[in-house]
């Protein structure tokens, strides 16, 4: 004998999971620090730190660490700096040269950050490294590691929810999931852009509470613009699908926050 409530049951269950994605949602909404941006993070500080630490272990095994004893300098005095200005609880400070000449740095939650030898051919001087500094653990400040993952998972349950509802109704279930995952990814990669253009405001904020005039991340990003023209590096991706706001983007932006970050720049008293 054939059940009647199958089907009817089954017809919940989009319903019941979208009700359940609301209701976490709005649990897991938190405020970023100096932006006061709502954004949406499912991981603990705690986890986020546990990974940071981990993927930093990693990174420590398979990257050579300078032995430039001037960039090792300069890291640690930058460093040292910004950690008394910079809001990450329970951090395990950590600042490591690696020997790479790509002009890149990063920051883990928990503390840790990478600098690459190459990228001191554009930070020149301490405030263009505190400038790259200053962004890279504005990312772990904002926590937009677990941001970035929430998003993923969001958008991928949207993506098979809506999947399964249109193939109940006998559409082309594949295509249709196809077509809404190009838009997650739009979706994603444009929350990407404001994320950066987040980590540069506070980076210059935490920078001029450190003591360094934050006018000077503008010409570090000018200088960083400059060196991916000169060596074709300068992105062909349209800008609606890039991770990073173009250079023009982020530097005009600086600029018109530059009297907030200012005013927190006591060597500009």
């Amino acid at each position: 004998m054939k059940s009647r409530s199958s089907a009817p049951l089954s017809a919940l269950v989009p319903a019941v999971s979208c009700l359940a994605l609301v209701i976490t949602l709005v649990a897991c909404t938190t405020t970023v620090p100096e932006t006061g941006r709502k954004q949406l993070n499912m991981i603990s500080p705690s986890k986020e730190a546990a990974l940071g630490l981990s993927e930093f272990q990693k990174i420590r095994k398979e990257k050579p660490i300078s032995t430039n004893a001037t960039y090792n300098a300069t890291a640690q005095r930058v460093g040292r700096k910004l950690s008394l200005v910079m809001p990450v609880p329970n951090a395990e400070w950590e600042f490591v040269v690696f020997e790479d000449p790509t002009p890149n740095a990063f920051a883990l939650p928990g503390g840790k950050v990478g600098i690459h030898s190459g990228l001191f051919q554009i930070t020149k001087d301490d405030a263009g490294l505190a400038a790259v500094m200053g962004h890279e653990v504005a990312h772990v400040v904002a926590r937009h590691s677990g941001e970035r993952l929430s998003q993923n998972v969001v958008a991928g349950a949207i993506v098979t929810g809506a999947g399964y509802a249109m193939n109940r109704d006998g559409r082309d279930g594949a295509l249709a999931t196809a077509a809404l995952g190009g838009g997650a990814l739009v979706a994603t990669r444009s929350f990407s852009r404001q994320q950066e253009l987040e980590a540069d405001q506070m980076g210059a904020l935490f920078m001029a509470r450190a003591g360094y005039d934050p006018r000077e991340s503008i010409g570090l990003w000018e200088r960083f613009a400059a060196w991916k023209n000169q060596n074709g590096q300068a992105s062909k991706m349209p800008q609606f699908l890039s991770t990073h706001p173009v250079d023009e983007r982020r530097i005009t932006e600086l600029r018109a926050y530059m009297p907030k970050a200012m005013a927190e720049y006591k060597g500009g008293r």
